[in-house]
Parts: structure tokens; C-alpha cells; sequence
């Protein structure tokens, strides 16, 4: 890809109507009049400034220019060549792309109608693919809005075991969602797509409601001891600076103790010390635990145990498979003992086999998850069990 600056004097004319697209331009200085003829007289549609792109729309749908551009004062251009045009827009969001692409074809309608011309040329289209990516992630999103709304997101707990007792000692939240027609939607979409969006906040939100009622409905059965539950925060919701008092605030007005709600960070999100450091110290402030999550999965490495206080460290269900093979349980051995120097929980996710839980209780793990313990369940057979 290649840029450089060209200067025009005034009157000068940088394209006409009808020349190839063989780049844009940045308006770098000066000032630029764009015209068109209509019914064969000349138009003026326009003037650009410093700052404003000229001549994009012909790069974008490699058609010919639909106008002409003419410098009104001396100008000095960068060129942008038609590659990074072409380049970025491949790779951008679908949703981005289509979009842009929509806006276009609108904008080369409303120029054939001005100009007297046909609007019937080709349209700019993304390929069949990639319109129907698109399309149908804009219908997604407006559909998990609705769902949203509706307050028919599902919240689904997943048992946690004290492998010593036998016994739940909390949940894992975990988001369904079940949709009219498509059924079950993955959560692997729909919470990607959430948090491309702004959709992820009040998700969380909604989750950390629901969660709450669970546990004051718990309380109210006689639940002994009332279970602790874990709740998933998004790198999205953690650039939310009021996260952390709405948690507080939502325990508080319930009157829970603090401790039985369990903020779980991925350990992608580890990297950014500062931020999840001044997370850890306002949840310990009012005795809230934070556990790190995905352990193992090769985002990081032990630097952030240095500095980072977790109350809790989840075992990346990969390690639990490994147990079959004596390397395998050298190594989760060692997590194990790290957890217990650093006065953390460990607990193993993806627990599926007896021989599995057997094996991390001989290495001394305190808590299991996975199919073996439970799957997740609906909040109404948490409640009757």
C-alpha cells in the first residue's frame, strides 16, 4: 500500500466525471468544489475542506467518478490507493461492510436521479455469504434486544462441588436463551454478539439481578449454608466505571452477605492489571471473593498471581482431561499447591468421570464442576432441591 501528498493550484481539476477510481485523496489543506452535470448543465454539489476524504464512494464500488472535483484554493492531497480501500474493507465487521454498502447504493440512486440518469445499474453487493452473515447478525442482535426486554433470557446454574463433602457449595450463572423459532441459540454466538455490542452491560445486569433473587429465595427456603454463586464479567462490562457499585448495590439492598455473590474474571482479562487490580481491591473492600478463571489457557503466565489477589482459581477443563496420563497430574499436582500457597480455592472445571473427581481429591483440589457434578439446571429445580 502506498501514500504520498500531491499539491494543485487553484482551478486545477483532480478528477472529472466518468475517470477510472484509481484512488482518493485526504484533503490535507485547501479547499475543493465537487459538481456534476444535470441535463447538461453544470451543478455544483459541494465544497470540501481539510480533514474530509474526496473521491471514496467511486474507490469503494470501483465505478466510474460521478462527479468532478477542482481545487478552489492551492491544495495539497494525500493519495490513498484503491488496495487500502479495498483491503479494509474486507476485513471489516459484516455488519460494517453492509451497511456501507447499503448507504452507496442509496447514494449512487440519489445521483442518477439528480443528474438525469438511470438507477438501474449494478448495485454494490457483498457476496451471498457474507449479505446473509450480515443480515441475518443485524436480525440476531434486534431479536436479543427484544429478548431482552421481554425478560425471556434464561439464567441456568451449574452446581460447584466440594469434592470433600460431596456436597453444592455454589453455582456457576450461566445465560440461555431460547428463541421462537431458531430454538436454542448458542451462547457462543449470542454472547459474542452482545459483546460487540453495548448488549453486553445490560445482559450483566440482568444476570446479576436474577442471580440476587436466587439467593434471597434460597434464604427465604432455608438453605443452609446459603450457596455462593458465581457470575461471569465481560471485558466490555469491565470498562463500565459503575460496575462494581451496582454490583454492591444490588447485594446490598437485599441484605446478602457479600460473600455468597462470586465475580469471575477470564484470565484474558488479566493482562490489564490496573483495572482488574482496582476491581479485587473494591470487592474485597466489602468482602466480595474474585476468582480468575480459565487458568491454563495460555493467555498469561503466573506474573499476574504476583500481584493480583484472587480468592479463587479456576482450572481450564483441558487439565482435567490431562488427568489420565502421569504427566497430566504432575502438572495439575503442582496447580494445586500453588493455589494452596497462595491461600486460593482451586476448582476444576470439566469434571466428567468418577476416576477424574477421585483424582483430584487425592491431589487435594477442594472444589469440582462439570457434567459428573451436575449440569446446568433451571433455576426453579435449584430451588426445589
Amino acid at each position: 500500500m502506498q501514500s504520498y501528498s500531491e499539491l494543485f493550484a487553484d482551478g486545477d481539476v483532480i478528477f472529472r466525471e466518468g475517470d477510472p477510481p484509481n484512488g482518493a485523496f485526504l484533503i490535507e489543506s485547501g479547499r475543493i468544489e465537487i459538481s456534476t452535470r444535470q441535463f447538461g448543465e453544470r451543478r455544483v454539489l459541494g465544497e470540501l475542506g481539510p480533514g474530509m476524504l474526496l473521491g471514496e464512494m467511486a474507490v469503494l464500488d470501483a465505478s466510474p467518478r460521478t462527479a468532478t472535483a477542482r481545487a478552489l484554493t492551492s491544495c495539497r492531497l494525500t493519495r490513498i490507493d484503491a488496495g487500502q480501500f479495498a483491503e479494509r474493507l474486507a476485513s471489516a465487521d459484516p455488519v460494517v461492510r453492509a451497511l456501507l454498502l447499503s448507504q452507496l447504493t442509496r447514494y449512487r440512486s440519489a445521483l442518477a436521479k439528480l443528474t438525469g440518469g438511470s438507477d438501474d445499474a449494478d448495485e454494490p453487493r457483498l457476496d451471498a455469504h457474507g449479505d446473509a452473515s450480515a443480515i441475518g447478525k443485524i436480525r440476531l442482535e434486534s431479536e436479543l434486544r427484544t429478548a431482552l426486554d421481554r425478560r425471556e433470557l434464561e439464567v441456568r446454574l451449574q452446581p460447584i462441588e466440594e469434592i470433600e463433602s460431596g456436597h453444592v457449595a455454589g453455582y456457576e450463572a450461566l445465560v440461555r436463551w431460547t428463541h421462537p423459532q431458531r430454538g436454542d441459540v448458542s451462547p457462543a454466538q449470542f454472547i459474542r454478539l452482545a459483546e460487540e455490542t453495548s448488549l453486553i452491560v445490560p445482559i450483566g445486569d440482568y444476570m446479576l439481578e436474577r442471580v440476587c433473587d436466587v439467593l434471597v429465595e434460597l434464604r427465604r427456603r432455608g438453605r443452609k449454608p446459603l450457596p455462593f454463586v458465581a457470575l461471569n464479567v465481560s471485558a466490555r462490562q469491565l470498562d463500565d466505571p459503575g460496575l462494581v457499585d451496582r454490583i454492591i448495590g444490588q447485594v446490598r439492598a437485599r441484605d446478602l452477605p457479600p460473600n455468597r455473590l462470586k465475580i469471575e474474571i477470564t484470565e484474558s482479562l488479566v493482562l490489564d492489571h490496573e483495572r482488574i487490580g482496582s476491581l479485587l481491591a473494591r470487592c474485597h473492600a466489602v468482602g466480595m471473593p474474585v476468582a480468575l478463571d480459565d487458568f491454563g489457557t495460555g493467555f498469561s503466565n503466573l506474573g499476574p498471581l504476583l500481584t493480583l489477589d484472587f480468592d479463587q482459581i479456576k482450572l481450564d477443563a483441558s487439565f482435567v482431561r490431562a488427568l489420565d496420563r502421569p504427566r497430566g497430574r504432575s502438572v495439575v499436582g503442582v496447580v494445586v499447591g500453588m493455589a494452596r500457597a497462595l491461600d486460593a480455592d482451586l476448582i476444576a472445571e470439566g469434571v466428567e468421570t468418577r476416576e477424574q473427581r477421585e483424582t483430584l481429591h487425592r491431589l487435594g483440589c477442594r472444589y469440582a464442576q462439570g457434567w459428573l457434578v451436575g449440569r446446568p439446571q433451571p433455576i426453579e429445580q435449584v430451588l426445589n432441591a
